[in-house]
């Protein structure tokens, strides 16, 4: 056991001892996602490195510290990548920060999200105890799938210490689509690409203009290009449009200005909110500032079988709806059985954890 590791594991032991909360914290890139942040800092950025990697298994292991650009330039260097394309936010963003933040990219729709990556993960329970969980191959998932449970948890239940991804090859071709199209008729072109047999790796609209990432075999890229119809975007222009997606520096997601962030299903209309100003994920993600009070754009994006998390908002709003009564009554008994003295990340992905 790493020195790193036990420092980690002592912390928790004494803060369980003693009842102080604990802020878990990797590289701090998604410190504003979730409720306000309470506890002394734990910080897991010194637990980091590549525990191993075997390319031709498509598979990785690394500590929770290590930074995801670091993992993936190591993947890059063999052709390989992230497929959930995690957002990085800022530099020094975590593989455990990723898995933690269960966030994903333009490729969510097509490739899958983190949850449908991650093949284990060791974790610090509040009792102190390293727990393991899965392990490197699709065949070991048995029974509860733990490692996948921790995706999109912000720490509630403890801190990821180390995870085991899944790869996969880069395309050999990628060529972006162009349109111009008010969000309805794009969000209908992108349903009408998802039911053909197309390689469709991504989709956005935004400010009037639709656009489709084609990747794979170069032949059945160039024959859906051709089907599809468009304008093809210079390739370095798609690729600073879709890394700017992806990392959030988009003018509209990176401005700190109230910013509303709607999953709802792909199929479904556009909610009477005002017009969204940004669209993803096949037409399922979108981005809205609604001058409405948050109950009613919760309650509509409810209607729509979907959810809505103010992204950005001032000061002291809550980010996420509050859980239903059947959903918060799951999450405390696994807060309980994880984190039975509720020392990890309190409050942070719902007041009552």
């Amino acid at each position: 056991m790493g020195d790193d590791l036990q420092r980690i594991i002592d912390a928790v032991r004494e803060a369980a001892a003693t009842g102080v909360p604990l802020a878990i914290r990797g590289g701090g890139t998604k410190d504003f996602l979730g409720e306000r942040i309470i506890g002394t800092p734990l910080e897991i950025g010194g637990h980091a490195g590549i525990v191993d990697y075997d390319p031709s298994e498509l598979v990785v292991t690394a500590r929770a510290g290590t930074p995801l650009a670091e993992l993936e330039a190591l993947l890059a260097s063999r052709g390989q990548m992230l497929a959930f394309e995690p957002p990085h936010f800022a530099p020094g963003g975590t593989v455990g920060g990723a898995v933690a933040a269960g966030l994903a990219g333009p490729r969510r729709a097509s490739a899958g999200g983190v949850r449908d990556f991650v093949l284990g993960a060791s974790i610090v329970s509040g009792g102190g105890e390293l727990l393991r969980f899965g392990g490197r191959v699709m065949k070991n998932v048995a029974g509860y799938d733990v490692s996948r449970l921790l995706c999109g948890s912000l720490g509630v239940l403890g801190p990821i210490v180390e995870v085991s991804l899944k790869v996969l090859p880069k395309p050999a071709l990628e060529r972006t689509l162009e349109y111009e199209l008010d969000a309805p008729a794009a969000v209908a072109a992108f349903n009408r690409a998802a039911r053909q047999p197309l390689p469709v790796s991504a989709t956005s609209w935004c400010a009037g203009r639709a656009r489709i990432r084609l990747s794979g075999a170069p032949a059945a890229v160039e024959s859906a290009r051709h089907v599809l119809g468009g304008r093809e975007v210079e390739s370095g222009d798609a690729a600073a449009w879709w890394e700017a997606l992806r990392h959030h520096r988009a003018p509209l997601l990176a401005a700190r200005t109230p910013l509303w962030r709607v999953v709802v299903p792909a199929t479904a209309p556009l909610l009477p909110l005002e017009t969204p100003e940004l669209v993803e994920w096949a037409g399922a993600l979108r981005w809205c500032r609604a001058g409405e009070d948050g109950a009613a754009v919760r309650a509509r994006a409810r209607a729509a079988g979907g959810a809505a998390a103010l992204w950005h908002g001032p000061a002291g709003s809550r980010m996420f709806d509050d859980l239903p009564a059947a959903a918060l009554a799951i999450h405390r008994r696994l807060k309980a059985s994880f984190d039975p003295a509720a020392i990890f990340n309190r409050g942070r992905l719902d007041p009552g954890l």
